[in-house]
């Protein structure tokens, strides 16, 4: 019997783990361990998050909490040490970016347990963000790179990595939204947001970099104010960001803004697979818009997700007032473009990647 210890740490890996867990289900000879490090704790993992999208329920919860980078990873790492000596795992599999896939794969490394990494190989070349690092060094010690996109292989052979260790899979967090798309109806919302189909846009909010300096929250919030001005704006904000319009005094600039709580997955999915452009700094939402055939700006100077502008939806377009202007007037003005996705965006990645698995450990 083999054991495959999955880690999550945020709402993003659930999602990416989920399929994968379900794929691998019942497969002779597999036992599968669900670990919740509790990096992020709000409705993210919460049972209500849970049952709505029918997910499986953590074994183990080290319940980590906020903190420093340098203290939750160190949490993570002397918790997640724990499980590895308790379950004897013959693999490791982390998803994404976050302090978790970073310290669960450096406990394995050490412990001498392969690690598979869902998602490999996105970079943004900029190490003043946090998730590079933890990318970086997360696909250094891998021993399966499971690619979203061709442009993560290129990115692992330029820094040596073994061809044979490279699995170009597709991207997994399609298949939850195909999965999860017929139930994303607009009437679902319209009591919170009264909009129209394909008649609004989507704001989204959370990086560091861009809410926490005055300055650039700003100027992005002008152009917002602008967007406005020719449909209506429904902006979901991130207690991270709520706060900081407070402190900065900027709620002004957000007057003809939609205001709305954090939505749960299948309400936000409701509300952005209608929408007629989205302006965001997520990275998951450069996926999902590309994938619905949705025009996408993003609020940020790089992106670890070149393919969704080569081969999707979406536009870098910064933080300046006048760039982020230009995008959408641009975008206003073509005419729909056929949808065309990513090679293997189809939303049955996952049963590539337990494919790859078997075999490894076969």
């Amino acid at each position: 019997m083999n054991t495959i210890v999955h880690v999550v740490g945020a709402r993003p890996n659930y999602m990416k783990i989920a399929p994968l867990m379900e794929a691998l289900k019942g497969t002779p000879g597999i036992r599968q361990i669900l670990v919740n490090t509790g990096q992020h704790y709000d409705e993210a993992m919460s049972k209500s998050f849970l049952r709505e999208l029918s997910l499986p329920t953590p074994d183990r919860n080290l319940e980590v909490g906020s903190a420093s980078h340098a203290v939750q990873t160190a949490k993570v790492m002397i918790g997640f040490e724990q499980v590895c000596l308790e379950e004897k795992p013959d693999l490791v599999v982390v998803a994404g970016d976050v302090n978790s896939t970073m310290a669960a794969t450096l406990v394995a490394a050490k412990l001498m347990i392969p690690v598979a990494h869902l998602e490999a190989g996105l970079r943004s070349f900029d190490r003043g963000m946090p998730e590079e690092v933890n990318r970086i060094v997360t696909d250094c010690l891998a021993d399966l790179l499971l690619t979203p996109s061709t442009d993560g292989d290129e990115n692992l052979i330029k820094e040596g990595v073994p061809r044979e260790k490279i699995h170009f899979v597709g991207n997994i967090m399609i298949d939850t939204l195909m999965r999860h798309l017929p139930m994303a109806t607009l009437d679902r919302i319209q009591d919170r947001v009264a909009v129209t189909d394909k008649g609004y846009g989507v704001l989204t909010l959370h990086r560091p970099s861009n809410v926490d300096d005055p300055v650039i929250l700003r100027r992005i919030l002008v152009a917002i104010g602008h967007v406005a001005k020719q449909m209506p704006v429904v902006f979901p904000v991130h207690p991270r960001t709520r706060q900081r319009l407070a402190t900065f005094g900027a709620e002004d600039l957000l007057a003809n803004v939609m205001l709305t709580e954090p939505m749960g997955y299948i309400d936000f999915l409701s509300l952005t697979s209608h929408a007629r452009i989205i302006l965001s700094d997520s990275g998951g939402l450069q996926e999902e818009s590309t994938a619905l055939g949705i025009p996408c700006l993003t609020l940020r100077e790089n992106t670890e997700r070149p393919v969704t502008i080569t081969h999707g939806t979406n536009r870098l377009v910064g933080t300046q007032t006048a760039a982020i202007i230009a995008g959408f007037d641009e975008a206003m003005a073509r005419e729909h473009e056929p949808l065309r996705r990513p090679p293997l965006w189809d939303g049955q990645t996952a049963g590539r990647v337990a494919a790859v698995l078997q075999k490894f450990l076969a």
